[in-house]
């Protein structure tokens, strides 16, 4: 007689796409990546205080429609270019709700917001939404709370959070 004494609360499992096909799913372009590398260059610059602007990260508490966000985005990067002498605004685009115990997880976690928990979706809208962001014009920062997430999409943000779990 065999007890099952493992995994008793794991209702399935599925595989994890590998961070390397998604990314080569959405690829970087050379634009993409210039305004990455020059948008984290300007950001370490004013942290250093060599640039005498004010870094401004300004966004939802957490992303859940994607179309919301790049017209937010769009409205933000023209706010920008109008308060570039002062400001160096990056698009606040977090995925995860961390210190959420109860309800929805994020965008990463549960795309459909329909508890599903398709995270290969998530991972796949994620990287997408970055990847539109950037093609705009408009930088990105974001909350890394582990080591695998960032696999997938760290190359399309220009300021990270390191985010503090409470539990």
């Amino acid at each position: 007689m065999s007890i099952p004494t493992d995994d008793l609360r794991i209702a399935s499992l599925r595989q994890l796409i590998a961070p390397t096909i998604l990314m080569e799913q959405l690829p970087v372009t050379d634009a993409v990546a210039r305004l990455i590398a020059e948008s984290r260059r300007q950001a370490e610059a004013i942290v250093k205080g060599q640039d005498k602007r004010l870094l401004v990260i300004v966004g939802p508490c957490s992303i859940h429609d994607t179309k919301a966000a790049l017209e937010y985005g769009g409205r933000l990067r023209d706010i920008a270019a109008r308060y570039a002498e002062d400001l160096f605004l990056v698009m606040r685009v977090y995925f995860e709700k961390p210190r959420t115990t109860v309800g929805w997880k994020g965008l990463i976690n549960d795309p459909g917001l329909d508890n599903t928990f398709n995270i290969n979706r998530g991972l796949h809208v994620a990287r997408e939404l970055l990847l539109n962001l950037a093609e705009m014009g408009v930088p990105a920062g974001t909350e890394f709370l582990d080591t695998i997430s960032p696999q997938y999409y760290a190359d399309l943000v220009s300021w990270g959070a390191i985010g503090a779990r409470t539990t």
